[in-house]
């Protein structure tokens, strides 16, 4: 996977977007890529108009073209391959990830548990090149990268009440 990965990293910011994550399925023949744009990168409109934010249809019909020229020339062989946004419960993976997302809700898996707890969910606060701040129920509480399994963005799903 770390060869693909790599491959598959260069080509998405070769075309000016960011690869949020790549995952290999089904015994590697399904080959899932999501894609974002950096952060305070412009967004552009597209045929069907202004896209508001995130990632288009087209954005990832460009990326998927590209990447089906580049695979298979780089030697990485898969039967599928999916492009798409990392949605709303989108994986944070890297420094900039955590400090881009400060203010939104996310759930961290930690690999050794803290207080007998491997998962928290709280509002994040902060990330250095070291440790992630995460408010717990009104407790600040760090957690180094280290210990990090996984993390992902808690969507808020709330529906505005009626007035």
């Amino acid at each position: 996977m770390k060869g693909a990965e790599a491959v598959v990293e260069r080509t998405v910011s070769g075309l000016g977007y960011e690869l949020v994550e790549a995952q290999i399925a089904l015994g590697g023949r399904l080959l899932r890529v999501f894609i974002d744009r950096p952060a305070g990168s412009p967004v552009p409109a597209t045929s069907a108009g202004p896209v508001q934010s995130g990632i288009s249809v087209e954005d990832c019909e460009r990326v998927s073209r590209q990447l089906e020229r580049v695979l298979p020339v780089e030697g990485i062989d898969y039967d599928r391959l999916e492009v798409s946004s990392p949605g709303l419960d989108r994986v944070l993976r890297t420094p900039d990830h955590f400090r881009r997302f400060t203010g939104e809700r996310a759930m961290l898996q930690l690999r050794v548990p803290v207080g007998n707890r491997r998962r928290f969910t709280g509002v994040l606060r902060g990330a250095s090149e070291r440790e992630i701040e995460l408010e717990v129920d009104g407790s600040l509480m760090s957690f180094p990268y280290a210990n990090l399994e996984r993390a992902r963005l808690v969507p808020n799903l709330s529906i505005p009440k009626a007035i």
